[in-house]
């Protein structure tokens, strides 16, 4: 489903990443992990399309992303490729059900409330729909994330240390989600995270 090709980024002259090849299937999970500096969190943004590559390859569904066009890619990727950051990045005068829609929206001009309401349903939050996220919890707020990034049925999801902040409890719920609705829609999952917690939910890995 994705895998990529000697793959190096180069920031300047003194920081450059030459990351090893990876792959991830259809309905499976990989971990990045490894240190503060190794380069995780540039590997995911090089994996979704935010950043291009000094060189190499990154294939998703055999298309090579780092030949498409700045226009061509946009669309792929809200067709493709589902985002959960590290930070929640939420349009604040938009309630819960708005800001997932959204997404939708922007991919291709339609809205898709009914599926937002199912995906608020499978993350416990329907009773929120109508919040503003400034009015959830961080557990809450991320798990708004995780519908926002599902609302297109994406065939990758990248998440960047989704449980950073979450305490036990909240972290097994997202743990739990990110594994469930990524085999439900047959989405290859890759997290990056140097959470413990999930080193011992997902076995599958690579260390930086």
């Amino acid at each position: 489903m994705i895998h990529t090709q000697s793959v190096v980024f180069q920031y300047n002259l003194e920081t450059k990443f030459q990351f090893v090849d990876l792959q991830c299937k259809a309905g499976e999970t990989l971990l990045i992990t490894g240190a503060s500096g190794k380069g995780k969190t540039t590997l995911l943004h090089l994996l979704g399309g935010l950043l291009k590559p000094t060189s190499g390859s990154v294939f998703i569904d055999e298309v090579d992303i780092c030949q498409l066009s700045s226009k061509k890619l946009d669309h792929f990727r809200g067709q493709n490729i589902g985002l959960i950051l590290q930070k929640a990045h939420f349009i604040a005068a938009l309630t819960v059900l708005e800001n997932i829609e959204l997404a939708s929206w922007l991919t291709d001009t339609t809205t898709k409330k009914e599926k937002a309401k199912e995906l608020l349903t499978l993350l416990g939050l329907e009773k929120v729909s109508n919040k503003l996220t400034s009015q959830l919890s961080v557990g809450q707020q991320q798990r708004v994330s995780i519908a926002r990034a599902l609302i297109n049925e994406p065939k990758l999801l990248l998440a960047d240390e989704p449980t950073s902040s979450l305490d036990d409890e909240n972290a097994k719920i997202v743990a739990e989600l990110l594994a469930g609705l990524s085999a439900k829609y047959k989405a290859a999952l890759i997290i990056v995270t140097h959470d413990q917690r999930l080193k011992e939910r997902f076995k599958t890995a690579i260390e930086l």
